[in-house]
Parts: structure tokens; sequence; C-alpha cells
């Protein structure tokens, strides 16, 4: 179905079809959230597994430190993204939970650390994230190709998607990466043109795009992810992701912004599942060959299937 036709059999259902909330231009009143966004309390025993893992060996996760909603099902299932180079970030995004602050030196054996750990919790599609890395000359690109390599030769049987920074759009630091020849290669655009100075401070929209177009041009299988409730129309969302798909993008994943603490942007809508739903039709009419769209989505969710 064309995306055309898919707006206009949607512009006849009743749906709060709207853009924006209503609450967009009020301070005062905030969206309730709704009872699909709850979510079970991490439990279990590989759960427990996982986490022990995890603390023991000084790792850190995006599960953790992004306080993602599907932690319990991830981790229950025995699957977790790393984070590497370490757990502080140099940018301040205003969604982000990871803390912002001055790095810490590199620790050289993560990526043993996390090649052992993958190892042995018999992980057969590994996701790796890290924080930006502003502070080091390369962005941190030599640790993630260490820790690429590092996960090949201990876990032979092991995929990978490296969820990656943009590097400040330095094609030398972003090129070793696309020389390790991960299955799938992430970077997130995050949101629509217009909210991206207010919700990713120090990122570019544009350098995002021309990011995901290198890895594309350069034979990697892309990925992107969107977060919907920051206050973006229909209209510049669906823009977006035809901007994604003009560079390549393959795998699209579009979730809910949840408000970490006061200290974030706050939610401006709650997008409904149904509205969800139509964003996938729109998706895989603009040709993405695999779109993940729910409100708890987030960019690693099910992400053994995006092979």
């Amino acid at each position: 179905m064309e995306s055309k036709e898919v707006l206009k059999n949607w512009s006849s259902i009743n749906l709060n079809n709207k853009g924006k909330s209503d609450n967009a231009d009020s301070k005062e009143v905030k969206p309730r959230k709704p009872k699909w966004l709850k979510v079970k309390l991490p439990t279990g025993e590989a759960y427990k597994k996982v986490r022990e893992i995890t603390k023991s060996r000084n790792l850190h996760t995006i599960c953790e430190s992004g306080n993602c909603p599907n932690m319990g099902e991830c981790w229950g299932a025995g699957t977790a993204t790393f984070m590497i180079l370490g757990n502080i970030c140099t940018r301040s995004c205003g969604f982000c939970n990871v803390k912002t602050g001055r790095p810490l030196a590199v620790d050289t054996l993560e990526p043993l650390k996390v090649a052992r750990s993958i190892k042995l919790m018999k992980v057969k599609h590994a996701v790796i994230t890290s924080v930006d890395r502003d502070d080091l000359k390369d962005g941190g690109a030599s640790i993630w190709v260490e820790t690429i390599n590092t996960i090949r030769k201990v876990n032979p049987n092991t995929t990978m998607e490296t969820l990656i920074p943009d590097f400040k759009g330095k094609l030398k630091d972003i090129q070793p990466i696309i020389d390790a020849k991960p299955e799938v290669v992430s970077h997130n655009l995050e949101t629509v043109r217009s909210l991206t100075r207010k919700v990713r401070i120090q990122a570019k929209y544009d350098r995002s795009l021309d990011t995901l177009r290198y890895l594309y041009e350069g034979g990697i299988r892309t990925k992107s992810g969107i977060m919907l409730g920051l206050g973006e129309t229909e209209e510049e969302l669906i823009e977006s992701m035809k901007d994604l798909r003009n560079v390549g993008v393959k795998i699209l994943t579009l979730g809910q912004y949840l408000q970490p603490s006061k200290k974030h942007l706050p939610v401006v809508e709650f997008i409904t599942p149904e509205k969800f739903a139509y964003f996938k039709e729109v998706g895989l009419s603009l040709g993405f060959e695999h779109v993940e769209s729910s409100p708890l989505v987030r960019s690693s969710y099910h992400a053994e299937k995006h092979i």
C-alpha cells in the first residue's frame, strides 16, 4: 500500500489523529500515563543471572543506564544490550537518562570482558552501544573495533548489532566500524528535524543522516529509531521516515518517549497503540524491510529479528 493511500485511509478513523496533543500548548496540564505503558517489575532466575554477570564484571548496560521499560522481558530471556566506553556521556541530550559529565579513563580490558560475558550468557545475537566520547581523539572508534573483533573471536557464532554515535561526522572514525562488518549498524535519528536542537543538544539532524548514508554506501545494513510524543506532528514524523529511507535505512524502530526524571524533557503526548500500528503501515509502505512500532519499543527491542 502506498504511503498516500495509508494516510488517506487513516484520516477517516477517529483516533485522536491531530499530530500534537491538546496539552502541547499548556504548561499546566500534563498528560496522564496510560494503562498500556505499564510494565511488570523485572523478576526471575534468568534476570538475576544477567544482573549478576554484568555487576560482577563491572559492565554497563543501556538497559539500566537508560531505564528501559523492557529490561525485565529482555533480561528474563537472557539478553542484554551492553554499553561500552563507560557510563558517563560527554553529551547532555534532553531525553536521555545516562549520566553526563567528564568520563573516566577508557577500560582497555572492556572488549574482553564484554566478549566473555556474552559467551557466559550464551547470547546468539549481541547488541552493543556506547556513550558519546567526544573527549577522545577518535570518539572511541578504536575501542568499538576492538570490541567487535574480540566478540567475534570469542563467540564466532554470535551475530552483532552495533548502535553507534555520530563520531561528530568524522568519516575516518566511522570507516573502521564499516571495515569490522557487524551484521547491523544502528544510529538513531531520535526525533524530527524541528525538535533536534531541543532534544539532542549537541547533535545535528543532517549529520545523523550523513552518518547513516555513509554506512549504507559502505555496504552496511543500517537501522535507526525515532521517539514519539515529544511534540512532533504526524507530517514531520513521516518526513523523517522518508529522510531515513532516502539514505538507505532498512530497519526502523518507533517507540513512546518516557520522561526519565523531572530534569528531562516532558512528554507532550502519549501515542496510542493504534497510531503506532498505523505508523508501522506507513513505514512498510515507504520501503522499510522491518518496522518495530509500539509504545514500549526501544532501539534494541527484538533486535535478533532484524538480521
